[in-house]
């Protein structure tokens, strides 16, 4: 699995010139296959930069299909949509799981941000491609490209997020952003998900000192995350979802932190990876 960093800020997007080494986009991350085919984990503000990346490959001439794993509807997971150029191609196909009580219901979620009041499009139905859209149901395995995926949902503030694992002939890779767990840390099934990750990506909104302010909105802070890598064995950390006010320099200073905390709680073995746009790992 090759995975890409297309936007990884939380909340809203925050481009500038204190922003530019990690980048401003909001959440999306794209995984290819062994086989080629691509999965897109959230469709922030990122994901229109991944659009017009593959307007040079056969997304751009109406031959692509790709599947979207979508973790929870807010905005700043969502804003990307209707910027996405392969969706306004006949031919291409996109098939987008995530959260919701049924189908109708996500669609409907999504088919709310198309509203004329909110964007030019008015309907899902007026893309170019093919896009169906399908609940996931949580423990429940199914395969995308050839790829072995588990969602567990996460506490996010008054609503919930799925965390994501995709597996790979021997590679797995966990996507766990947009986290705010209670006083007992992640559930058993959320720490089976994790259970010895190649790379778990997990979210690093805040310090801990932010975080404790802000704890009605569901993040996590790097402790948080470095415990939850900690505990589930996981080889690699990669930090994610860094707070809009934070600068560069902010999010360096966090990296150096959470590497001090992993090498006296445990986590000496486990590689911090801050996620970066255009940053490439392979798995």
């Amino acid at each position: 699995m090759k995975v890409r960093f297309w936007g990884v800020r939380g909340s809203i997007p925050a481009p500038g010139p204190d922003t530019n080494r990690y980048g401003g986009n909001t959440s999306c991350v794209s995984v290819t296959t062994a086989t080629g085919h691509l999965i897109i984990l959230d469709m922030g503000t990122g994901l229109m930069h991944l659009g017009n990346h593959l307007l040079a490959t056969e997304f751009g001439k109406g031959g692509g299909a790709a599947t979207i794993l979508l973790s929870h509807a807010h905005w700043d997971h969502i804003q990307g949509l209707g910027f996405f150029a392969p969706v306004f191609i006949p031919g291409n196909r996109f098939e987008l799981r995530g959260h919701g009580r049924s189908s109708s219901m996500l669609e409907g979620i999504l088919e709310g941000q198309m509203n004329p009041n909110f964007s030019p499009l008015y309907t899902l139905k007026n893309l170019g491609a093919a896009f169906d859209v399908h609940a996931i149901v949580p423990g429940e395995p199914f395969t995308a490209g050839g790829v072995r995926v588990t969602a567990q949902p996460n506490p996010h503030g008054t609503t919930t997020a799925l965390a994501f694992r995709l597996e790979e002939g021997a590679a797995s890779f966990v996507y766990a952003s947009d986290v705010g767990y209670g006083p007992d840390g992640p559930t058993p099934a959320v720490r089976a998900l994790y259970r010895g990750a190649d790379a778990l990506l997990h979210d690093t909104t805040y310090t801990p000192a932010d975080q404790a302010r802000r704890q009605s909105r569901g993040f996590s802070s790097y402790e948080q995350a470095a415990d939850a890598a900690i505990a589930a064995g996981a080889k690699r950390l990669i930090a994610f979802h860094y707070d809009q006010d934070y600068s560069d320099a902010d999010v360096d200073a966090l990296t150096a932190a959470c590497r001090a905390y992993l090498d006296t709680h445990g986590g000496r073995a486990i590689e911090l990876i801050p996620a970066a746009e255009g940053l490439e790992l392979t798995l």
